[in-house]
Formats: structure tokens, C-alpha cells, sequence
């Protein structure tokens, strides 16, 4: 995340913190390193006037992206809730589009998770509770107010499971694989990703 010219020290090192931390892993940068990166004197023990630890930093870090997750969410679901005269297909486009940015702007999170995280259980806990189960929830939120599926006998938490989990999906493949599932281009994803939301609409009843 981009600061502005008056981030505080403390917000500095998380995000440098962060950013070294997917580079390198956790365990090869050493404190140090981070107060360089901060704008601090190396070593000089700058970054424990305002943190404990490393592994402080690291939680202070996940921390703040749940938090900032929560406040996403809910100006995304508002943003969203005042589309309600656009077209169906267009207010999914938006959906699909919200979930793709959000997951694309954790990237260095991404990494840190799937590189460190496993040695820290209790911060698992914070991404899947602060951030993962926010956007999924958000998306059944988001379909059971949409008029046009009201009458949808669904598994609303499932299928935002499996939406959610092809939106999350196309992102992740691309981090770690370097190319995009299918070789779908972002706009054939959303297009198909669309396709299949609006194919939850109850079909129109037989003519007799």
C-alpha cells in the first residue's frame, strides 16, 4: 500500500517490513534490514522504540491489513448497494472486479502467507477470520440483496465459496505461476465469471 509523504515511522516499517518479508522470507531479514528500508539507522535499534520484535512487526503487519479488509468490505458493499438501477451483468462485473483488485493488492501478504505463516498458527487465524471470510461473507451479503435472485434456491455461503474461490484462484495462479489460469485474460475471466453468477437465476417458469 502507497503511503502518503507523512507516514509515520511506525507505518513505515510495517510496510517495508512486508515487502522485505515476501522478497526474502521472514527468517532471512533481519531487523536490521528493516530499519534500513524504514529510513532508519542499520542496527542501530531503531525499530524497537516502536516494536518489541520481528515477529511483532510481522503481526502488527496482518493486523492492519484485516482491519483496513473490514473497512474495505463495507464501502465496497456501499459502493455497490448504490448501483442498484445498473444492469445485472454490469453490477457483477463490479463484483468480480472488487474481489480481483482486493486479492491483487494482498500480493505481499499472499506470499508471506504461504512462505511463513504455517510456523504461526494464531496469525493464520487472522487472515482467514480478518480477511479471507470478510470477502466471501461479502459476496453472500451482496447476492441475497440483489432483487433479481430472490427467489434463488441456493446455498448462498457455498456459492460465494466457489465465485470467491475462482476469484481468488485467478489471482493466486497468476502470482505463482506467472501466467493466468487457461491462459483467460483478466477480461474473458470476469466475462465467464459473470456468465456463471447470472446462470443462478431461477429459470423462467414453462408456457403452458
Amino acid at each position: 500500500m502507497t503511503r502518503s509523504p507523512s507516514t509515520s515511522t511506525r507505518e513505515r516499517i510495517i510496510d517495508e517490513s512486508l515487502r522485505l518479508f515476501a522478497q526474502r522470507g521472514y527468517s532471512a531479514t533481519s531487523v536490521a534490514e528493516i530499519e534500513a528500508a524504514s529510513g532508519l539507522s542499520p542496527g542501530a535499534g531503531g525499530l524497537y522504540r516502536h516494536f518489541k520484535s520481528k515477529y511483532e512487526v510481522l503481526a502488527a503487519a496482518i493486523n492492519e491489513h484485516a482491519n483496513r479488509t473490514k473497512a474495505q468490505v463495507a464501502e465496497s458493499l456501499a459502493e455497490l448497494g448504490g448501483m442498484e438501477s445498473a444492469e445485472l451483468e454490469l453490477r457483477l462485473s463490479h463484483v468480480c472486479r472488487a474481489g480481483l483488485a482486493k486479492v491483487r493488492e494482498e500480493s505481499e501478504l499472499t506470499r508471506v502467507f504461504f512462505r511463513d505463516l504455517s510456523q504461526f498458527p494464531e496469525l493464520v487465524t487472522v487472515v482467514r477470520e480478518g480477511l479471507l471470510q470478510p470477502m466471501f461473507d461479502a459476496i453472500t451479503t451482496w447476492f441475497t440483496a440483489q432483487p433479481e435472485y430472490a427467489d434463488a434456491k441456493v446455498d448462498w455461503p457455498a456459492i460465494a465459496a466457489v465465485l470467491g474461490g475462482a476469484v481468488v484462484h485467478y489471482r493466486l495462479f497468476q502470482e505463482t505461476v506467472g501466467e493466468t489460469p487457461g491462459h483467460a485474460e483478466k477480461e474473458q475471466f470476469v466475462a465467464a465469471w459473470v456468465r456463471l453468477a447470472v446462470g443462478l437465476l431461477p429459470s423462467p417458469a414453462p408456457v403452458s
